[in-house]
């Protein structure tokens, strides 16, 4: 018998449901004395939680539970996909036909007899990919001249490559976009290069050629860094990455048109000051990091989050005393604020102004009231520290109430960490902050990355400059 037990998931429900039995408890029971007492200790968690697990809680995160002890979600309030009545959708027609095929027949299909021709046709249009798809190899004959001005020979530049590159700036850029940003593994860009299209690459080439894009694409690295510093409206997050086995954090920085990454050891201050290399005037949207409380002057602390710590005290079992009361009073006070936001325009300002002094007000009051449940008395500490920074949105038009943006922004990042598992190098950091950071902006502005920075490599291996990073496309346009 082992000396030590952890309980499953179906001795905790015969043991809570009192319906154990003497063969499960036999199974269970260890004979090690310190087996027993840990053995006990699980089971007073078991009681004392009624989630029915020694390992969950009211503060336990969703992914340190197995999945068959996870409750089961509602269902649905609707069905996926367009509801009734809603206006149809289609796939575009292709504006160019590459061929045409002509299919009639010669006689009748059942009883082999002559047809009599109607002159009536059809049109039916398929799109494919051709069976012979394969890169194409092209010579460049570079004739090398003599300048009697300059004594020197000269030849022109080719700028379908970068200097000493064998492949094409097409090539390059569709390796990138899928890798960093659409989080496709590297080895699986091999295989549909090497297979499908006919163009041998190596994992290693691979790198070499997107670290000296990293290179040439720094100038719009750059520019988007100012871009946000400069955004009246910025939104921040921060998740855990893995460099050389080490833990580092991947920083996500996000505005309306542009979306900035940063690698970095610190999950505090040294991280921030070299993204905040100047004063930022704007909103900062972000969690409850105390970290970012040294950025500026004007934040927004993201609702949801606040929220889902009174989901998960409303579902645990430390719920009593005056827990429902401060409940209450603290979603009665958010509902008021996105109703006052959503009356903007219609309210005189001096109306507005009071309704949100009165929020401020109500605010202040839950904060120094003296809960007796701990969990409200720590929420009443967080509303007492952050309470003027979860009523930003209220006062200025254009903040949001949470910090969805930049978790949304980041969710690619967390699809490659667990492709890539990180990064092996601080080179291999730099280049995927900077290329995610170029492909997630194009994105964010409408346009399309791939021939966005295959025009960018071609007009920089002609000119020798980079020219500026595209602005978003207009609604409009």
């Amino acid at each position: 018998m082992a000396a030590s037990a952890n309980l499953d998931a179906k001795f905790i429900a015969a043991f809570r449901a009192g319906t154990l039995t003497q063969a499960q408890a036999e199974a269970t029971l260890p004979r090690d004395r310190a087996a027993v007492i840990f053995l006990l200790l699980q089971l007073s968690a078991v009681v004392a939680d009624g989630s029915g697990s020694p390992a969950s809680g009211a503060h336990t995160p969703s992914g340190s539970l197995p999945p068959y002890l996870k409750p089961k979600t509602g269902s649905r309030r609707k069905k996926r996909g367009g509801q009734n009545g809603h206006p149809g959708h289609c796939r575009e027609q292709p504006t160019r036909i590459d061929r045409h095929e002509i299919h009639q027949l010669p006689a009748c299909p059942d009883c082999g007899g002559p047809l009599q021709r109607t002159g009536q046709t059809r049109t039916r249009i398929i799109e494919d990919i051709p069976d012979d798809l394969k890169a194409e190899a092209v010579g460049h004959t570079i004739h090398r001249d003599w300048c009697p001005c300059c004594r020197k020979q000269v030849e022109p530049k080719v700028p379908d490559a970068l200097p000493q590159c064998v492949l094409g700036h097409r090539t390059v850029a569709l390796a990138a976009w899928l890798y960093y940003g659409l989080a496709v593994t590297i080895s699986q860009i091999v295989e549909v290069f090497n297979q499908h299209l006919q163009l041998k690459l190596t994992a290693g080439g691979l790198m070499q050629m997107w670290h000296r894009l990293a290179d040439v694409f720094g100038p719009w690295y750059e520019q988007i860094h100012r871009h946000c510093l400069d955004a009246g409206v910025l939104h921040a997050d921060e998740t855990g990455w893995r460099v050389e086995g080490e833990t580092w954090w991947l920083w996500c920085f996000s505005t309306g048109d542009a979306t900035f990454y940063l690698l970095d050891h610190s999950r505090g201050h040294p991280a921030l000051d070299k993204f905040f290399v100047s004063e930022f005037a704007g909103v900062l949207v972000s969690d409850f990091w105390a970290a970012y409380d040294a950025v500026g002057q004007l934040h927004q602390k993201c609702w949801p989050h606040l929220l889902r710590d009174l989901k998960e005290v409303n579902e645990g079992t430390e719920n009593g005393d005056d827990w429902p009361e401060f409940d209450q009073r603290l979603r009665r006070l958010y509902g008021d604020a996105i109703r006052l936001v959503a009356a903007r325009g219609k309210l005189a300002s001096d109306a507005y102004d009071l309704k949100h002094a009165k929020l401020q007000s109500r605010m202040v009051d839950l904060a120094i009231v003296d809960w007796t449940n701990p969990h409200a008395r720590r929420l009443a500490k967080r509303l007492f520290k952050y309470g003027e920074y979860l009523l930003t949105f209220v006062e200025f038009e254009g903040v949001p109430a949470d910090n969805n943006q930049a978790e949304r922004e980041i969710r690619p990042a967390v699809l490659m960490r667990k492709t890539s598992y990180g990064n092996q190098s601080e080179r291999g950091c730099e280049t995927r902050a900077t290329l995610m950071t170029i492909c997630r902006t194009l994105k964010r502005r409408g346009l399309d990355p791939l021939p966005v920075m295959a025009e960018a490599l071609r007009t920089y291996t002609a000119t020798g400059q980079l020219d500026p990073l595209p602005a978003k496309i207009s609604s409009e346009g």
